[in-house]
């Protein structure tokens, strides 16, 4: 008798698993389950349906050759029957069979399986307040939630939105709201930064600038305690202010949807989502799981982690069809890689932040680097930021984050370093890194070659320095504690020679040597450039002569401009 897989879920993981299963063991009878009406689509593309960029909404559930992937198609071209509007009750295990209801009849009934997959995918978080449930709320989660928030947005009943978290769905939804609709839009954030779980303070300084640069209002640190209005939201209380707003998204995260798993007797973690061992087996092995509501390995820390990707549960979906077939592949893990837009900018990661090493146990030093994404003497060059995370003792990489302009190129440099850190690599693999090289695409010392270098030199005690953060901090003491020396030309330094008297100093970095009487000894000298390459030729210079306290700003201007620290901004 043919063996039937049942899968419970049917958005990207249990697709992924039904067609790779179904290709492998064609005779088999697969039958995918879901509460939802609409099956089988591209939820991280919702953010980009309400901009615009994608402009009908079908388009997230048709494959690349316009077919809409719904039961019919999947019955016809596929061989796998979808039962949509259909809750899973219970798992009994011992009769191995899933207890189920119509959710549109009421109707009860029990699905007898072979193997079962798990997926079940996250739910939003929810934030337990009063006017949580009013209408102009909304979390985005599904494709119901895009139509409502377009709908809401293109028929002029908002004007001015408020965005709860600034991961990557909220600020994918503030960016929409404010570029293709105009709206007033403020960001509430119950951290000190943005994108606080995937980079460090200073490259969400930058990120920031940027979104205040395009009108979006910050306000972090916050706890928003009620949505309030006359039957419909109007305002956003926080503990600190109260935000008028007509619209609502509620991005602060989503949590695993294991309870199913848990209910079965299936281990989970303390946060709810299903625990997997490498082939994507649940602790019955009958049962596999993977995507939004399992737990995965962290390639970094050796732990667990919850990685909502559609990537990833697509990568996982073949694992487990394979595996329902009898193979033995396996999913190793993530080093948890990301990238997302931001208006003109563009942020990508992958591993720990410096925070998230300390955290995790490591002693880890970060190293930033602002860098031309190509060739500098090419046409449409443009700077990239990269900082990656080191730790001391073993050298090896625990993390990558980058922003720029070039998405694509970001995103090459971040994706080149995750495929290492998958394997396990160090700074010095960085330092001579194959990348590949022609002036329109890259330079000859790339980027990646460059912040692999600068780690190294970090290690062995050399380019010790200060973030733009910091440097913004001693600027405030306005040269009390630190001889603030700029290491350009004088033409790049006179305007804040001129603004700044007495506490910014301009020496060429080339006229240093001839100079160093004009240096005190008795303070902390700061060293500037543009990027921090020539500030770096000068701290060594300085050392060289005897100097003890010499700090170079890493990233140089660009990152104090980018991080809305220039002391000439107004």
């Amino acid at each position: 008798m043919p063996q039937h897989v049942v899968i419970i879920g049917a958005v990207a993981l249990g697709p992924k698993a039904a067609c790779r299963f179904k290709r492998l063991v064609p005779d088999a009878k697969v039958t995918m389950i879901d509460r939802d009406a609409i099956v089988s689509y591209g939820g991280c593309g919702i953010p980009y349906f309400i901009s615009g960029d994608v402009s009908d909404l079908k388009e997230l559930r048709t494959t690349s050759f316009k077919l809409v992937r719904d039961e019919k198609f999947f019955h016809d071209c596929k061989d796998i029957d979808v039962l949509t509007r259909t809750e899973a009750l219970r798992i009994d295990r011992e009769a191995k069979r899933v207890h189920v209801r119509n959710l549109d009849t009421g109707a009860l009934s029990e699905i007898p399986y072979d193997k079962l997959v798990i997926a079940t995918g996250a739910a939003p978080r929810r934030l337990n307040i009063p006017g949580e449930d009013l209408p102009g709320v909304h979390a985005v989660a599904n494709l119901h939630d895009a139509t409502a928030v377009k709908d809401m947005i293109s028929s002029g009943s908002a004007g001015r939105a408020v965005v709860v978290g600034s991961g990557f769905i909220g600020l994918e939804v503030a960016e929409a709201l404010a570029d293709m609709w105009g709206l007033e839009v403020a960001v509430v954030e119950l951290m000190d930064h943005v994108l606080p779980r995937n980079i460090s303070p200073s490259l969400a300084r930058m990120a920031e600038h940027h979104l205040a640069e395009k009108g979006v209002e910050l306000y972090f640190g916050e706890k928003v305690l009620a949505v309030e209005g006359d039957g419909k939201a109007q305002r956003v209380v926080t503990d600190k202010r109260t935000l008028e707003a007509e619209l609502v998204i509620l991005a602060a995260g989503v949590v695993p949807s294991g309870e199913l798993a848990r209910e079965a007797g299936l281990a989970v973690s303390p946060r709810g989502g299903v625990l997997v061992d490498e082939f994507m087996r649940t602790s019955d092995p009958d049962i596999y799981s993977g995507g939004d509501c399992a737990e995965i390995k962290n390639v970094v820390t050796g732990g667990t982690m919850h990685l909502p990707l559609g990537s990833m549960a697509n990568r996982q979906g073949r694992v487990i069809g394979t595996n329902l077939a009898g193979g033995e592949a396996t999913f190793p893990g993530a080093v948890g890689s990301f990238a997302m837009k931001l208006f003109e900018r563009n942020v990508a990661g992958a591993g720990l932040t410096p925070e998230q090493a300390a955290q995790a146990g490591f002693d880890a030093l970060s190293a930033l680097v602002i860098q031309f994404d190509r060739a500098h003497f090419f046409p449409g060059k443009d700077l990239m930021t990269l900082e990656v995370t080191v730790d001391k003792k073993t050298r090896a990489v625990l993390g990558i984050q980058g922003f720029g302009s070039a998405g694509d190129a970001l995103v090459g440099r971040v994706g080149a370093v995750a495929a290492l850190m998958q394997k396990g690599c160090t700074a010095d693999d960085l330092s001579v890194l194959e990348y590949p090289y022609s002036p329109p695409f890259s330079s000859a010392m790339d980027i990646v070659n460059t912040v692999g270098t600068v780690a190294e030199n970090m290690l062995a005690g050399m380019n010790q320095g200060v973030s733009p953060e910091e440097f913004g901090r001693l600027f405030e003491q306005k040269g009390e504690a630190c001889f603030f020396l700029d290491c350009r030309e004088q033409d790049n330094a006179a305007p804040y020679l001129e603004r700044h008297p007495g506490v910014w100093h301009n020496i060429p970095q080339g006229q240093l040597r001839e100079r160093l009487g004009e240096i005190p000894r008795d303070k902390a000298v700061v060293l500037v450039c543009n990027t921090g390459i020539r500030s770096y030729e000068a701290q060594i210079t300085l050392e060289q002569a005897g100097f003890k306290d010499v700090l170079n700003l890493h990233g140089g201007m660009a990152a104090l401009k980018q991080s809305g620290e220039d002391p000439n901004a107004e």
